[in-house]
C-alpha cells in the first residue's frame, strides 16, 4: 500500500515537473495560432512560475496548519482543473489565466509531497529509497518533456500538451485517496498572511514592469510605478518577516555564510536554467529551422547527461570539496552558454550538440548544492532552509525568463532588420548577458561553500537532512520543470 501511495504522490509531482518541460517546446505553435507576441508568451510562462513561487510557501504553511494529504489532493484537483482549461484555451488571455491557476495548484501540490513521504515511510532506510524514486521524476520529466512537447505540437493539436494532465491528475487523485491513509499532526497555527501579502505584490510588480516595460515605455508612468511598488513590497516583506512569530522567511539563517552563498548560486543557476530553455526553444525552431520534433529531441541528450552526472555527483564531491566541484559546474554552463551564442542563422545540430552536451556536464554538478548547505543548517530550521531554497529557485527562474526577455526585446528592437536577424541578434546578447551572470556564481561558490559538508563525507551523513533535501535537488535536476 505504501508504494502505491509513492506512485501517487510521485505522479503528481512528475505532472508539476512535465507542465514547463513539455510547454516551452510547442511556443512558436502556440504564438503563431493565439497570436502572441514575445511579452504573451512570457506570461504563459511567468503567469505559472509567479503563482507558484508567490504561493509555495503558503502551500507547505497550510500543510501544518490543515494536513499535507488534504491539501495534496486539493492542490492535486486545482491543477488538474486547471490544465483542463489551458489545454481548451482558445485566447492567449485564457491560456494566460488558466497557467496562473495552475501554479496555485502546483503551489499547494508540491511542498507537501515530501511531507507525505515523511509519513508514509517513518523508517530513515526505506525513507531514502522512496525519495530516490519520487526524485527521478524530475530528471525524467526533463528528458521527456521536450520531445513530447515538439511531438504534440507538430502532430496534434498544442492543447493536448496541457490535456494530458488530465488522465495523469485523475489516476494520481484515486491512488492517493486510495492509498495515502490520513496521518497529521497541526504544526503550526498562522498562515503569515502579511509576508505572503507582501512578497506576492513584490514579485507581480516587478513581474509586469519587466515584461511590460519595453512596450509601455521603460520611462512611463505605469513602469515606473510598478518598479517603485516592487522596491516598497520587498522591503515590507523583509520587516515584516523580521517580526513575525513564525514567519515563511526566517531571516536569521542568512547569517550562515554557507546559506546565503548557496542561495545565491542557486538563484544565479536557476536564472540561467530557466531563461536558456525558454528563448532556445524559440531560437531552435523560429531562427535554426528546427521542426518541433527536432527541437524537442535536442535537449533530450542534454537532460540524460545532466541525470548521469548527477548521479555521480557524490563521488566528484568527494574528490573536489563542495566548493569547488558547483563552481567546476558553473564554468560548464557559463562556457557552454557563450558557445551556443556564437552559433549563427545558418547553424545546424551539429553546430549546436556540444555545447547542449557541455551545459548538461555542468548542471549536473550542481545537484549537490542543496544537500551540503542543508546539512549545515540546525535540524529544527532544515524544512523552512528548504522552503525558502525553493521559492528563491522560482524566483530566480522568473527573474531569468523576464530580465533576459527584457534585454532581448530591446535589443531586438534597435536598428532596421529583418524580424529573424533581430530575434537571433537579441538572443545572441541575452545568452551573453546570462553567460555572465552564471560565471559570477563562481567566486561566490568558491567563497561561500568552502567547509561546507559534503567532502570526504560518507553517504549516511546527510540523512538527518533528506526529507527536507530531495524536495530542491529534484527540481534542480528538473530545470526549467516549474
Amino acid at each position: 500500500m505504501r508504494w502505491w501511495a509513492l506512485g501517487a504522490v510521485t505522479l503528481g509531482t512528475f505532472m508539476t515537473y512535465l507542465d514547463n518541460n513539455v510547454g516551452n517546446v510547442a511556443l512558436p505553435t502556440i504564438q503563431r495560432e493565439l497570436g502572441l507576441s514575445i511579452s504573451g508568451l512570457e506570461w504563459i510562462v511567468s503567469s505559472y512560475i509567479l503563482l507558484f513561487a508567490g504561493l509555495m510557501p503558503a502551500g507547505g504553511r497550510l500543510a501544518d496548519v490543515y494536513g499535507a494529504r488534504r491539501v495534496f489532493l486539493t492542490g492535486l484537483t486545482i491543477f488538474t482543473l486547471a490544465s483542463l482549461a489551458a489545454g481548451l484555451a482558445t485566447t492567449g488571455a485564457t491560456l494566460i489565466a488558466a497557467r496562473a491557476v495552475q501554479g496555485v495548484g502546483a503551489a499547494l501540490l508540491t511542498p507537501t509531497a515530501l511531507a507525505l513521504i515523511g509519513q508514509i515511510f517513518p523508517d530513515p532506510g526505506e525513507r531514502g529509497r522512496a525519495v530516490g524514486v519520487w526524485s527521478s521524476a524530475g530528471a525524467l520529466s526533463m528528458a521527456l518533456g521536450p520531445f513530447a512537447g515538439g511531438f504534440i505540437s507538430e502532430h496534434l493539436h498544442w492543447g493536448w500538451i496541457y490535456l494530458v494532465n488530465v488522465p495523469l491528475g485523475l489516476l494520481a487523485f484515486g491512488l492517493a485517496l486510495w492509498a495515502v491513509r490520513p496521518a497529521f499532526t497541526r504544526v503550526r497555527r498562522s498562515l503569515d498572511l502579511p509576508g505572503l501579502a507582501t512578497s506576492a505584490v513584490a514579485l507581480s510588480s516587478l513581474t509586469y514592469a519587466l515584461i511590460e516595460g519595453e512596450a509601455a515605455g521603460w520611462t512611463s508612468p505605469p513602469i515606473l510605478a510598478a518598479f517603485g511598488v516592487a522596491a516598497a513590497a520587498a522591503t515590507a516583506f523583509v520587516l515584516v518577516e523580521s517580526w513575525a512569530a513564525e514567519p515563511m522567511a526566517a531571516m536569521v539563517l542568512f547569517r550562515s555564510r554557507v546559506f546565503s552563498g548557496g542561495l545565491i548560486t542557486s538563484g544565479i543557476w536557476s536564472f540561467g536554467v530557466f531563461g536558456i530553455y525558454f528563448f532556445s526553444a524559440l531560437w531552435l525552431q523560429n531562427v535554426l529551422g528546427f521542426s518541433p520534433t527536432e527541437a524537442g529531441a535536442a535537449f533530450v541528450p542534454m537532460a540524460l547527461v545532466m541525470a548521469v552526472v548527477a548521479m555521480s555527483s557524490q563521488r566528484i564531491t568527494s574528490w573536489l570539496g563542495i566548493g569547488r566541484t558547483v563552481a567546476l559546474g558553473m564554468a560548464l554552463m557559463g562556457v557552454a552558454i557563450y558557445l551556443i551564442s556564437r552559433v549563427g542563422a545558418d547553424g545546424t545540430y551539429a553546430d549546436v550538440a556540444p555545447w547542449f552536451l557541455l551545459y548538461g556536464l555542468g548542471g549536473g554538478m550542481l545537484v549537490p548544492l542543496t544537500a551540503a548547505v542543508l546539512n549545515g543548517m540546525p535540524q529544527d530550521r532544515a524544512g523552512v532552509a528548504s522552503g525558502m531554497f525553493n521559492v528563491s529557485r522560482e524566483v530566480s527562474g522568473l527573474l531569468g525568463v523576464t530580465v533576459l526577455g527584457a534585454l532581448l526585446s530591446v535589443r531586438q528592437a534597435a536598428g532596421d532588420r529583418a524580424p529573424l536577424l533581430a530575434f537571433l541578434d537579441g538572443y545572441r546578447f541575452a545568452l551573453v548577458v546570462a553567460a555572465v551572470v552564471v560565471l559570477a556564481g563562481i567566486p561566490v561558490a568558491l567563497f561561500s561553500l568552502r567547509g561546507a559538508a559534503g567532502r570526504d563525507e560518507p553517504s549516511g551523513s546527510a540523512e538527518p537532512a533528506a526529507p527536507a533535501d530531495p524536495q530542491a535537488t529534484a527540481s534542480a535536476t528538473a530545470g526549467s520543470a516549474n
